[in-house]
């Protein structure tokens, strides 16, 4: 991986405190995400309160933009501290739901976590553009989204044994204690570097909220470089939520199997970004950032068609190729906005962004839950092969913006 590979990230102070309050942060997260509905569920016995509790946790996603602005406008490090304990505090109230009748108290707990972790994300964006050797971001976020994918694989397990011998409180505890080492190792962080950041005219401080929320938008949409990026990652998604949606259907029409093989693909597909992460930085350094999310896109493209085949083979291939090519698109997208929005609008660039990418893959699985009562999945993966790719293509052949890599600065 050369000099800057992620062992030179490891070894920065502060890439690696960061990257230790990730991992610890995000086994209690993902723990709970999967216990949230399985606890509904339990207690309720409906499947349609037990689905919203994924949505109640995606919902601040929408005031993204909103939530951005007071990133940039707020200390990043101790926002990120503060949100962590107010988590830390806030989880252990779950330990009051022990009926249908209190089922209420999740779900606005899991509404504040949502607001706590949009805020998060659009802190962290802009806290590690300043924390981060700047030739080091490529590798810092392969490394993050390796980290988070490694809990993906590992804490639902533990998240069910916790559930399954002493009740969703003892989760809610869990990740209550993960929230507070997370916010004890990011006090430890070092925000002292003046690494150069993109010139910009400041913000109007006259300006309204409204229009400060938009200015995130407005960084995206006049940036020649960002702009493509992340439609493109906006597109990618939206068909990856319908991937995501008929992923049942690939194990009982396509394979023949129980709906619990559905675990061994994912399990697959989180195997293939883990090792996605790793390559990312090496790999933006030396192709130019369009080339790298096209191929990213069009791995994701192809993984799709696998899963059309009626061979198990072919579906896990496909399964680490998705795996693989999705991280592409995600990282190629955050590292160029870290890297070319000037330091005041960052948090709000990145939430901007966020929003604009993960809006539409949630609506995408509405959709293809939609989708597939209606259209025969080896149809319906095809197309998502043949879309995939035109994104794929068109990124290589569009006119390319003033910066064309995403290879550090000298």
């Amino acid at each position: 991986m050369g000099d800057w590979g992620s062992g030179r990230v490891l070894r920065d102070r502060n890439a690696g405190l960061y990257l230790l309050g990730v991992v610890v942060s995000g086994f209690g997260t993902t723990a709970m995400w999967l216990v949230a509905g399985v606890w509904v569920k339990s207690l309720t016995g409906s499947d349609s309160l037990a689905a919203l509790t994924v949505f109640t946790m995606w919902a601040p996603v929408l005031a993204g933009p909103a939530l951005g602005v007071l990133a940039d406008r707020l200390p990043r490090r101790p926002l990120l501290v503060a949100a962590c304990l107010v988590m830390a505090v806030l989880l252990p109230a779950l330990c009051l739901v022990d009926s249908a009748g209190r089922v209420w108290l999740l779900f606005a707990v899991l509404l504040v976590y949502g607001i706590c972790g949009t805020l998060h994300e659009a802190a962290e964006a802009a806290l590690v553009a300043r924390a981060v050797d700047v030739r080091l971001l490529g590798d810092f976020n392969g490394l993050r989204m390796t980290a988070g994918e490694s809990m993906k694989l590992l804490a639902p397990l533990a998240g069910a044994a916790l559930f399954t011998r002493f009740g969703g409180a003892s989760v809610a505890l869990l990740d209550a204690v993960t929230f507070a080492l997370a916010a004890g190792l990011f006090v430890l962080l070092r925000v002292d570097r003046d690494a150069p950041r993109p010139k910009g005219p400041p913000t109007d401080p006259r300006a309204g909220g409204f229009a400060r929320a938009l200015e995130g938008g407005r960084q995206l949409w006049d940036s020649p470089v960002l702009r493509p990026l992340v439609s493109a990652a906006a597109a990618v998604m939206f068909l990856a939520g319908i991937n995501g949606a008929v992923v049942y259907a690939v194990a009982d029409d396509v394979l023949g199997r129980t709906p619990a093989y559905v675990g061994v693909l994912y399990a697959v597909q989180g195997a293939g970004s883990v090792v996605s992460g790793l390559l990312a930085g090496p790999l933006l350094r030396r192709m130019p950032v369009r080339v790298f999310t096209a191929a990213g896109t069009a791995l994701f493209a192809l993984g799709c068609g696998g899963r059309a085949l009626p061979y198990e083979a072919a579906a896990l291939v496909g399964s680490a190729l998705i795996g693989a090519g999705l991280p592409c698109v995600l990282i190629a997208a955050l590292t160029t906005v870290q890297r070319e929005v000037p330091d005041s609008v960052v948090g709000r660039t990145a939430a901007t962004a966020n929003t604009l990418v993960f809006v539409p893959n949630a609506l995408a699985l509405v959709l293809g839950a939609g989708l597939v009562a209606l259209v025969d999945v080896t149809l319906l993966l095809p197309v998502l092969t043949a879309a995939g790719l035109a994104v794929s293509l068109l990124l290589v052949t569009a006119p390319v913006g003033t910066v064309t890599s995403g290879r550090a600065p000298a």
